[in-house]
């Protein structure tokens, strides 16, 4: 990938997606920050994301969507926020006022709005903006992707489909990145259970771009849902060579590795691809999906009785600086997850306590609103599970069972909360929690059957002689 081979001004106008600049290296530039963001991946031959990212401040400083897409690129990582980020507060006012001063086109000035609406947690109404942004130019990358990702955080999985699935027909296969809607629209599609195109999809995509890591996640999604765990590791295996260099995305495809380890009862195997691959990514990338993936493993792992050992110390040095973050519940959830392994009990109460304050009086803030109704009660559980009160745990995970996919994430990242609400009905004290235990294992067994993990748990429930 070299920069002469990305768009310029009039490349861009002539795809009907004029940028407002006179700067050619900055259009340039632009698009190689969105090729990497599509791709996952950081082009060192480009000086990676960062690289280009102060290479486009400099090449055109007033260049209104240069700044949309640092700026939107900070806010969706969701590893900050204008909330305790000064810097990047400012970053998004610059934006708004940049576009204020300059005669932009109504695409672009829909693009501000959308990063504003984000940045201050109304993630629905971001969404819908970029989704406007697609009626008139379909071809949009940035705005599709943005709400792809704004989508799978709220867990909004129709509408995370549906986005997609409206702009395919404008695509044509000559346009730059085409491919990798496939992998994009191949994701939507198993969420929301259409397994069998799902993969078709993704296998149009590889078959594209084998290098394609979004695509090789889609089909390790089907494999999950699905309890094909030999077929999940031979083709992680197979495919390997061609997604590890996606370092944005690499990580968490070994932890859809180390999972199918974990459902065959091979702690060991799925130990190694945490210390081996997982955790060390996350601690040198410290990006929010390396770090929750890392968290989610090892209390995985936990569950199944393994002894993870000072690993939970290990990595709280990776979460505890995010404590008060706030930004997304999914991400509150596995930060709480490390300070409760570690026992750094002030640590966890604090994040409880921070969380329940912003969700007394969220506003527009569409992930405090969820911690009101949902969030706080999934935090409340995983601290009377890890205290040993198992009957609460129960009580409180239960009745917002069917409401955990507000929280964002994938069913496969959520399944954990599942696992989680068995465990604990099966170490309750109470009959009838031991009754919901087995039923919640046979519903599971219904929709994944011949998961190993499954049978081992029904094991266990059958033998407290109901």
């Amino acid at each position: 990938m070299s920069a002469s081979s990305f768009r310029d001004c009039q490349a861009w106008r002539s795809e009907g997606l004029p940028l407002s600049t006179s700067s050619n290296e900055a259009c340039k530039l632009y698009d190689a920050i969105l090729t990497q963001y599509v791709t996952w991946r950081n082009d060192e031959t480009l000086g990676g994301l960062e690289g280009c990212i102060s290479a486009i401040k400099e090449a055109d400083p007033d260049f209104v969507m240069g700044h949309v897409i640092s700026t939107g690129l900070e806010l969706i990582g969701t590893g900050t926020s204008i909330r305790l980020n000064e810097r990047l507060a400012s970053a998004v006012r610059r934006t708004v006022e940049l576009a204020n001063s300059q005669d932009l086109t109504p695409r672009e000035r829909l693009h501000v709005q959308a990063i504003e609406l984000f940045s201050s947690g109304n993630f629905p109404k971001a969404c819908e903006v970029w989704d406007d942004i697609l009626l008139d130019h379909p071809t949009d990358f940035l705005a599709l992707k943005f709400a792809h990702d704004s989508y799978f955080y709220m867990g909004a999985q129709i509408p995370m489909r549906n986005s997609v699935a409206r702009v395919l027909p404008y695509w044509k296969p000559h346009f730059p990145l085409f491919s990798y809607l496939k992998g994009i629209y191949s994701f939507g599609l198993m969420e929301t259970r259409f397994y069998d195109q799902a993969y078709k999809t993704a296998i149009e995509g590889l078959t594209l771009t084998p290098e394609d890591a979004w695509s090789v996640h889609s089909v390790a999604h089907v494999h999950e849902m699905r309890a094909e765990i030999d077929k999940g590791l031979q083709f992680m295996k197979s495919t390997e060579k061609n997604w590890q260099n996606s370092d944005m995305l690499a990580s968490h495809n070994y932890w859809h590795w180390a999972l199918y380890f974990i459902e065959k009862g091979q702690y060991e195997a799925a130990v190694e691809l945490y210390n081996n691959q997982v955790f060390r990514r996350c601690k040198a990338s410290g990006s929010m999906l390396d770090t929750v993936d890392a968290c989610s493993l090892l209390w995985r792992l936990e569950m199944e009785g393994v002894c993870v050992k000072d690993r939970w110390r290990e990595l709280l040095q990776v979460t505890l600086p995010h404590t008060d973050d706030h930004v997304t519940i999914f991400n509150d959830l596995h930060f709480l997850m490390v300070s409760l392994g570690a026992k750094e009990t002030e640590a966890s109460q604090r994040l409880l306590e921070g969380l329940k304050e912003l969700s007394k009086d969220p506003g527009d803030n569409q992930q405090h609103q969820v911690a009101n109704t949902v969030g706080v009660d999934m935090c409340q559980a995983m601290v009377e599970y890890n205290r040993g009160n198992f009957s609460l745990a129960v009580e409180l995970l239960q009745p917002v069972r069917y409401r955990m996919v507000e929280i964002g994430g994938s069913d496969a990242q959520r399944d954990i909360f599942n696992q989680l609400l068995i465990h604990a009905a099966l170490k309750s004290e109470k009959t009838y929690h031991h009754k919901l235990g087995r039923c919640l294992l046979v519903e599971r067994d219904s929709v994944r059957p011949n998961s190993p993990l499954t049978d081992r748990l029904m094991q266990r429930a059958l033998a407290l002689h109901i």
